[in-house]
């Protein structure tokens, strides 16, 4: 895009969140209203949201389907579908929400990190509303949405720790401010929802990993097997998961080995346990370490129930406030897109159309 273009459209994106500020300010009851996209990795999804926490629509169209025969997302499908859906998928949104795209006050958008071609999908979609429109146009970091996921179910209230969990990071953090936070663990290998896809994918139970195992699980005995907890050095909050994945591999390939039947549901309910003991345990040691008592959870395998029902157990003897986002906002959507948007929109960080897509960029460099 040429430089004068995005000149151009800066000066007329400001304009108008200038104008709209001031509005605000003379009737502070006059909405923000957000057209927000997520096209991170395997879900192509737009979303309106309201003030950040009201959800006027959102609208998921998911690839799940596509990929399972694969075992996982493949990158390229997953891009194809996005160029396929992502204009009706935005579509759909505005109509569920009864808008128009000029009754936005700004478009928001995942662009990193993720699988690079997705991103790219929608990060272009909505540059090309936001100057088509003229709405200033937030660049919003994938693991920020799924931090303020809670803000639409829940008071969001900083200072907390955070504990980020899906199929591509696990992350402990440090929320100092609305946008303002410190990254305090994160995964070395592994994140735990690739460890569950990988052994659900051993197990033959299918892809996505962590619904299966946890299924399977509810029928299994956590105590059959005693995988270590992979805890690094003494005090660290860093996570590893991949010497986990390889000790599931390795009583598989022994009960294979010696042609026994294979104890799926024993190896699902162990292996779910190990997850949830180094998470609880990080978490707990975290929240010891900067004398705060509210916990947030979010991400894809925040949706395990024994991780919630064991954090919920553990901050209740401590004395810890445990937010915990609704079912529906833990895997990938555009309302956490939206609702993260909504700060960095108060805040006045405004992106420019020079920004693109990442795909690797840690959340406390955001």
């Amino acid at each position: 895009m040429a430089m004068n273009n995005s000149n151009d459209y800066m000066t007329r994106a400001t304009a108008r969140y200038k104008a709209d500020s001031q509005a605000r300010q003379r009737d502070p009851s006059l909405p923000v209203d957000i057209l927000a996209i997520e096209s991170s990795c395997d879900e192509t999804a737009a979303a309106v949201i309201r003030d950040g926490h009201i959800v006027l629509s959102s609208v998921v169209a998911s690839q799940i389907e596509s990929h399972q025969r694969f075992g996982g997302v493949v990158p390229e499908v997953a891009s194809r579908a996005h160029v396929e859906q992502i204009i009706q998928v935005i579509a759909q949104a505005l109509q569920k929400a009864g808008k128009e795209l000029h009754d936005m006050q700004a478009i928001a958008v995942t662009f990193a990190p993720g699988l690079i071609g997705a991103l790219f999908v929608g990060v272009t979609a909505a540059k090309s509303l936001a100057l088509a429109a003229d709405l200033p146009f937030l660049g919003i970091h994938h693991l920020a949405g799924h931090l303020y996921a809670s803000a639409v179910s829940d008071r969001l209230d900083p200072p907390f720790v955070a504990l980020i969990v899906s199929g591509g990071h696990t992350e402990l953090l440090h929320v100092t401010g609305h946008g303002a936070m410190v990254r305090l663990g994160h995964t070395r290998d592994d994140a735990a929802g690739e460890a569950f896809d990988k052994v659900s994918r051993a197990l033959g139970l299918g892809y996505p990993g962590g619904p299966a195992i946890e299924q399977a699980a509810k029928l299994g005995n956590p105590a059959a097997f005693a995988f270590a907890r992979a805890l690094l050095e003494e005090g660290s909050l860093d996570f590893s998961f991949s010497g986990l994945k390889s000790a599931v591999l390795l009583v598989l390939d022994k009960h294979k080995r010696a042609q026994k039947e294979v104890p799926v549901a024993d190896i699902a309910a162990s292996f779910q346990m190990a997850v949830v003991d180094v998470l609880v345990h990080k978490a707990m040691l975290a929240l010891q370490r900067t004398g705060l008592s509210t916990l947030v959870i979010a991400g894809g395998v925040a949706a395990n129930r024994a991780l919630r029902d064991r954090l919920l157990d553990v901050c209740q003897v401590c004395g810890v406030r445990l937010v915990v986002p609704d079912l529906w906002l833990c895997t990938d959507n555009a309302a956490m897109i939206g609702a993260a948007a909504y700060y960095r929109y108060q805040q006045g960080k405004l992106s420019s159309l020079d920004l693109t897509a990442v795909a690797t960029l840690s959340i406390d460099a955001w």
